[in-house]
């Protein structure tokens, strides 16, 4: 506790206290008016002084160490507790005033969270930076020291993760009552190395050290069933009834993240769910000397949540898929359907206190999950029971990729959920009642909308049960949505028009902006006020100051800094030496086909060939920047991020480039990393096939922080497009409905090849080894993928990209103009705040509302528990 005491007088000498009797005193002087003294509390405090005195005892009392023992991680961890400390304040009086309101609340399951480092977020969203700098300082400590030392969880693989934690952020920032559900994924996502040019995977340790931002809620495990078989058989009513028997059993642990929001008291949850074994270890087998068999119950069962998303070209990895979604969905309801009956009785509000948002395909086996719960647990009729999981399920799609419209073989579901099986058989046959209710005899188009996939070998379709159980489907962009519509899911917009909208995707301003880029922050908030950071939408006001010298001068300053900082890390970790001066052409993002890392490494190499063929060809200098991972068993994208690496050691290494081109390529790509990459970027490379990219959220982060976008009309790019002026957007290639019809012409890339000669040459280069000395053919696949197939349509739209470069080459060297068109990219951003997004989902698809936290200032006389003999008491 911190309290006055008597203080020094002005002149520095202590005074003592006043007794009562002026005999002493030439003056009487006035009785002294009582002080109220000031107390905090060491968990809850924010002043400086207090936030040193918690540091020190967290780490005394947590850690068991002082400054003679105490390593850097351990100061980190002290301050994360320190922190962790004031979000539990909030974190409590979020859950109770929750409950006591009985308020309506989202409940967010996702296969992936991509939340980035915490300690920087938290420090923000609580306005406790400068506080705990200065304690640190004072301490003899430097905060940034301490910062980098976090271990970042990777438990997503792209855009659709680190969404979610957008969306996360934004619900908390907005008062929404929410929670997060997903996977503790012990390993995460691999860490990427590159070994002579390629990926190389390695575990993911993000727990090594321990993570400080959780809490293990043992006393809320939920027990999980898999294989088996059922049984039918008649309840004390007469009623038909099925039994799951299953013949393995897997608990499932929450651990909690406490999510903060900025700038008020809302703190909510993301629950994130461990596996284990029901029995961990059996005693008889090990008695028995069979030491490892002992163990096995637990090895399998903890493998459920050891590694996101295994590699599934194996019949057991594929296996091993759909358990992690069955797992993490079966605990989510659980554990929705348990908060839910704490205060209510039934399940008649339950749609009216329930909003569950499906994130992709993953989560849909949800619907079949609860209608099983409802019907076999709770003993709902089958109607009733249909009726609430269509009224609490929507589906949000992320993809127009057939791969990830996710499709499991009947056999499978035979063998691991036979019980869901049934349920979804009976589900597909009401709803085909339905389709052939609507358009009798449309064989053909019962048969597309069917959830059961006939054939030699059945499939359950998943986004198909999704569409069936959702009350509300959507695209994350303009374009995405008109293509389900048109498309992909046509014959569901057709049968329910009413269900489909779009949400087109957003990012929060206060990562990707105000912790990104923390000098344009300041900035823009001199000249506009702070209300930015929760109202994105004021940026427009940045307009007036396009053509104020001074301000674009600070602008480009900025710029050219956090250039400097990135040209630092490049030189550290890649040892290559980068001009800050040049134009930074950079493209991160997941290693994909559709993404056309490629086509940018044909430019590379075209510009190459120019240097080669004429030594002193006017070039404009550019670093060509690139990061992303490939999934491990993605043989294609892999090849692509070693023939980058290979490219750049040929062109790094070439004297006749004189350093007019830079290749780097940046190793295990996360979050923290796009943090320092997206402020430095000149252009944004989203160059991905028309009508192949859902949304993307980098585009708007790049454009966010003032890069200009080289893009096709694919996505979120046609927004961005629309928003920012067309004249500050660099737009080239085959429009989506330019893609399919030649497509349906008879597309054949060989055409392109032997018609450009500049492509012809580049492609030539990459077949004889040029770039692949040691391996002539390492390269191969590329080669005859794009001249068989191109699959992608790279050589379509290579000339294009070429001549809409050399426009972007042109713009670069207008230093004024170029500055004007980045200064108004960053004005007409307000639209892509993930604030927004998270606005039109509460008011169209989850009815929900805010819900203010007030937090009571601590008082010492009330401090400590005043426990109450009372009726059952929620768990928080």
């Amino acid at each position: 506790m911190t309290e006055s005491s008597h203080q020094p007088s002005q002149g520095g000498r202590f005074e003592p206290p006043y007794d009562g009797h002026a005999d002493h005193l030439e003056t009487p002087i006035e009785p002294i008016e009582p002080v109220e003294v000031q107390v905090e509390d060491d968990r809850t405090g924010m002043t400086v002084v207090t936030l040193k005195r918690a540091f020190a005892d967290n780490l005394y009392y947590l850690l068991a160490k002082d400054e003679y023992w105490a390593t850097p991680h351990d100061y980190y961890m002290a301050l994360a507790y320190t922190v962790r400390d004031r979000l539990l304040h909030r974190w409590i009086n979020t859950s109770r005033t929750y409950i006591d309101k009985d308020v309506k609340t989202v409940y967010y399951l996702s296969a992936e969270f991509l939340m980035g480092r915490q300690l920087d977020n938290n420090l923000l969203n609580l306005g406790l930076y400068e506080r705990a700098r200065q304690a640190l300082h004072e301490s003899g400590l430097d905060i940034n020291d301490l910062k980098v030392l976090e271990s970042e969880p990777g438990l997503g693989n792209g855009g659709l993760g680190r969404l979610a934690a957008c969306f996360l952020d934004s619900l908390a920032t907005l008062e929404i009552p929410a929670v997060g559900y997903g996977i503790r994924y012990e390993f995460g996502i691999f860490d990427q190395w590159i070994q002579d040019g390629a990926q190389v995977e390695h575990p993911d340790k993000w727990l090594r050290f321990g993570n400080p931002w959780e809490v293990r809620r043992s006393e809320l495990t939920v027990e999980v069933k898999f294989g088996g078989y059922t049984e039918a058989y008649s309840d004390g009513q007469g009623r038909y009834r099925v039994r799951w028997i299953p013949d393995r059993k897997i608990l499932g642990t929450p651990y909690d993240t406490p999510v903060s929001g900025y700038n008020n008291n809302t703190v909510n949850t993301l629950r994130l769910w461990r596996a284990g074994a029901s029995e961990e270890f059996d005693f008889q087998v090990f008695d028995s000397g069979d030491y490892a068999g002992a163990v096995t119950n637990k090895i399998f069962s903890e493998n459920i949540s050891k590694v996101l998303y295994p590699n599934d070209n194996t019949s057991q990895g594929r296996q091993l898929r759909l358990e992690q979604q069955y797992f993490f969905v079966s605990c989510s309801l659980r554990d929705i359907i348990n908060s839910h009956q704490r205060i209510h009785r039934t399940f008649d509000r339950f749609y009216d206190k329930v909003a569950i948002q499906l994130n992709d395909t993953h989560p849909s086996i949800g619907v079949a999950e609860l209608m099983r719960l409802l019907v076999d647990e709770y003993e709902l009729g089958w109607n009733r029971a249909w009726y609430i999981t269509r009224r609490v399920f929507a589906y949000t799609n992320h993809t127009l990729l057939s791969e990830a419209l996710e499709r499991w073989p009947v056999s499978l579901f035979e063998h691991l959920l036979p019980r869901h099986l049934e349920i979804i058989y009976e589900i597909n046959r009401h709803f085909l009642d339905e389709v052939r209710a609507k358009y009798p005899g449309d064989e053909a188009r019962v048969g597309r909308l069917s959830i059961i996939e006939e054939g030699a070998q059945k499939y359950v379709r998943m986004a198909h049960l999704a569409c069936v159980g959702s009350h509300s489907i959507n695209g994350v962009a303009a374009l995405h949505t008109d293509l389900l519509k048109a498309d992909v899911l046509r014959d569901f917009y057709e049968l329910w028009p009413e269900k489909f909208n779009n949400k087109t995707n957003g990012v929060t301003p206060r990562r990707w902006l105000l912790l990104s880029n923390p000098h344009l922050s300041e900035l823009i908030t001199e000249k506009i006020g702070n209300d930015w950071v929760t109202q994105l939408d004021q940026f427009k006001q940045l307009e007036a100051f396009v053509d104020d010298a001074e301000f674009c001068s600070r602008f480009s300053s900025i710029k050219r800094k956090n250039k400097q900082s990135l040209a630092e890390y490049i030189l550290l970790y890649n040892d290559i030496e980068v001009n800050p001066d040049s134009l930074f052409d950079i493209q991160v993002k997941r290693i994909h086909e559709y993404k056309r890392q490629l086509l940018n490494v044909l430019y590379i190499i075209t510009l190459y060939n120019r240097i080669k063929k004429d030594p002193n060809v006017d070039i404009l200098p550019r670093t060509f920047i690139f990061a992303g991972k490939s999934a491990p068993g993605y043989y294609i994208a892999k090849l692509v991020i070693q023939l980058i690496n290979s490219v750049a050691k040929v062109v790094n290494n070439d004297p006749d480039v004189r350093d007019r081109i830079k290749v780097v390529f940046l190793a295990n790509f996360s979050v923290s990393l796009g943090q320092r990459v997206y402020p430095a970027a000149d252009l944004s490379e989203q160059i991905s096939t028309a009508g192949k990219e859902a949304s993307g959220t980098g585009n708007m982060k790049f454009a966010m922080n003032g890069a200009l976008t080289i893009g096709t009309l694919d996505g979120a790019n046609i927004e961005i497009r629309q928003e920012v002026g067309p004249e500050n957007f660099f737009l080239f290639g085959l429009t989506t409905q330019e893609v399919y019809a030649l497509k349906a012409r008879g597309y054949n890339p060989r055409d392109y090849y032997h018609s450009n000669a500049e492509l012809r040459q580049t492609i030539d280069a990459i077949a004889s080894g040029y770039f692949s000395p040691d391996n002539r053919d390492l390269f191969k696949p590329i080669v005859e993928s794009l001249l068989d197939r191109d699959e992608y349509m790279l050589f379509a739209d290579y000339q294009a990209y070429i001549d809409c470069q050399q426009e972007v080459s042109r713009a670069y060297r207008d230093a004024k103009h170029w500055t004007r068109m980045s200064i108004l990219n960053v004005a007409r951003t307000g639209k892509f705040s993930s604030d927004r997004t998270i606005k039109e989902y509460c008011q169209e698809i989850w009815n929900v509302q805010p819900v203010k936290i007030d937090l009571k200032e601590y008082q010492p006389h009330t401090a400590g528990l005043q426990v109450k003999v009372q009726a059952k008491r929620p768990v928080l």
